[in-house]
């Protein structure tokens, strides 16, 4: 085990000195979760309310499809946007595979299934009577909509924080459209996947470090939010 010792050693001097390449892999990673996550919200939560809230023809096939898709395999998401955006695809033709916004993309189809899911599921459960009552006060349906989201801000954050911890751990995606490129759109993941493969276990100890961090700070958030919605 004193491979493992002096690797870890080794990793927190790489935290406390600010090692470059492992600040590079946090940010890549922090940036493009970030924006997928925002990107998945902006489209997800207003359709998973509109697929919890209304009726309408084929909306049971929809949440089949949505709910179908939190399974999809993350590698075959990958695939699908590498075949969009390579130089031979119909999207070839914007530069983004190897990119962060390319990597962005496929994360973004990651986190949608699970915010629209989630966010229809959380709306279903919402007492009928609070609906009835906002009617009665003559509520409109923008009014309507917005004091629906109000009474399910806690679950709503449950649903973007856990979007948010699938996302950042994920390295299928990062890796085969990001290209895992040194200072460019290496993320923590792959990072760790590269550097264990090499043999090189500072790095990965300490980016690895933070991963768990995050995952305690995600978990904290959701036990948080729990305790709130149930207050």
């Amino acid at each position: 085990m004193g491979y493992f010792s002096d690797g870890f050693v080794k990793a927190l001097d790489l935290l406390i000195n600010a090692d470059d390449a492992t600040i590079s892999a946090i940010e890549a990673t922090l940036v493009s979760t970030s924006c997928a996550l925002a990107i998945a919200m902006v489209i997800g939560l207003p359709l998973g309310f509109l697929l919890g809230y209304t009726s309408f023809p084929g909306k049971r096939f929809l949440r089949l499809v949505s709910d179908t898709l939190l399974a999809f395999p993350t590698v075959l998401i990958g695939l699908i946007v590498y075949v969009l955006i390579t130089y031979r695809g119909p999207l070839g033709q914007f530069g983004l595979l190897f990119t962060l916004p390319g990597m962005v993309i496929g994360q973004t189809i990651l986190a949608l299934p699970i915010i629209i899911s989630w966010t229809a599921q959380s709306v279903e459960s919402l007492d009928p009577r609070c609906r009835e009552t906002l009617l009665t006060l003559g509520a409109g349906p923008v009014q309507l909509a917005w004091l629906s989201i109000r009474e399910l801000r806690y679950e709503i954050g449950m649903t973007c924080v856990t979007a948010f911890g699938r996302v950042v751990t994920e390295v299928g995606v990062a890796m085969m459209l990001g290209g895992n490129i040194r200072y460019s759109t290496r993320t923590m993941t792959t990072a760790i996947s590269l550097e264990t493969s090499k043999g090189e276990f500072a790095q990965g100890i300490a980016l690895g470090l933070v991963l768990l961090l995050i995952a305690f700070i995600v978990n904290f958030l959701l036990a948080w939010l729990k305790q709130r919605g149930r207050a």
